[in-house]
């Protein structure tokens, strides 16, 4: 998972950690309290994970959050989808009544392609939020959607 982790924010274009980031915190956040997780292997290798946890406390706890990591050389062969759809079916079997993202940064184009084909949409943008390292400041998307269609 840590390699994984390291691959994707060395980049810098998709997440908000720091180079810096600590393994202890990229545990806690992938792996602490109140969260499930999950992977995907290739050829016995982990390839992807994602978490799935409530997006707040108490009266919101009914509307899921997730995060997702897909290993950059793993990029457009269908993980992420499989994470996406398996992610899904996840949190409406929890209960789950709908999943929001709070943190889309709008030039990764692939992820908001993607979740928009898996029924999200873009709710609201937070104006420069993110810091993109070759593209300045940029946008950050809320991105929804219900779970009704998959509650059984």
């Amino acid at each position: 998972m840590l390699q994984i982790f390291r691959a994707v924010i060395a980049t810098g274009d998709t997440y908000v950690f720091g180079i810096d980031t600590s393994d202890a915190d990229a545990r806690d956040y992938w792996q602490g309290p109140g969260m499930a997780s999950w992977v995907a292997e290739r050829e016995g290798e982990v390839v992807a994970m994602y978490k799935l946890i409530a997006n707040r406390r108490d009266r919101g706890s009914h509307v899921a959050n997730a995060s997702f990591l897909v290993d950059p050389a793993q990029h457009g062969r269908g993980v992420g989808r499989l994470m996406g759809e398996h992610c899904l079916r996840e949190a409406a079997a929890a209960g789950f009544r709908a999943m929001q993202f709070n943190f889309v940064v709008s030039t990764n184009i692939g992820a908001v392609a993607l979740w928009k084909s898996l029924g999200f949409a873009i709710v609201g943008t937070s104006p420069q939020a993110f810091q993109h390292p070759q593209l300045g400041l940029v946008d950050a998307y809320v991105m929804h959607r219900t779970l009704e269609d998959l509650s059984a």
